[in-house]
């Protein structure tokens, strides 16, 4: 069982994969949220407006308004779960299956937002068993 390589010669077929990829699926994020004549920035809106939430929430953080701005960059990471579900073609916010994205952006979301409020001092969600997990620990 032979196959010819790249260069027409006789090889040994294995079920290796080939050491150069010939032709690739086109990946899922390679669509546009906006027309083709339209701006790049156009096009990219829902990457875009991700980012700059989670850039004004780290702004925020900067500027010493930890717990507010901690809280907008969970809530962009989970606006970008809702795009993600919401519409078709969401551009460079697309990495990976449109499920796994989701699930991401979710979940790094919403922790993000719950380790925010339960920032010290005055925290304003209180967990009682990790609470006293971390008494557990430290002791």
């Amino acid at each position: 069982m032979s196959a010819p390589d790249a260069t027409g010669v006789p090889r040994r077929a294995t079920r290796r994969f080939p050491r150069f990829t010939r032709d690739t699926a086109r990946p899922e994020g390679g669509g546009r949220a906006a027309p083709r004549d339209a701006p790049a920035p156009a096009r990219q809106w829902p990457i875009l407006a991700v980012l700059s939430a989670v850039g004004l929430g780290l702004l925020l953080t900067a500027l010493d308004v930890f717990r507010f701005g901690t809280i907008l960059v969970g809530a962009a990471l989970i606006g970008g779960a809702v795009l993600r579900w919401a519409l078709p073609d969401v551009g460079m916010l697309a990495v990976r299956s449109r499920f796994t994205d989701m699930v991401t952006y979710g979940f790094l979301g919403a922790g993000i937002v719950l380790l925010a409020m339960m920032a010290q001092p005055n925290p304003w969600l209180e967990i009682p068993f990790l609470d006293d997990t971390l008494h557990f620990t430290i002791r």
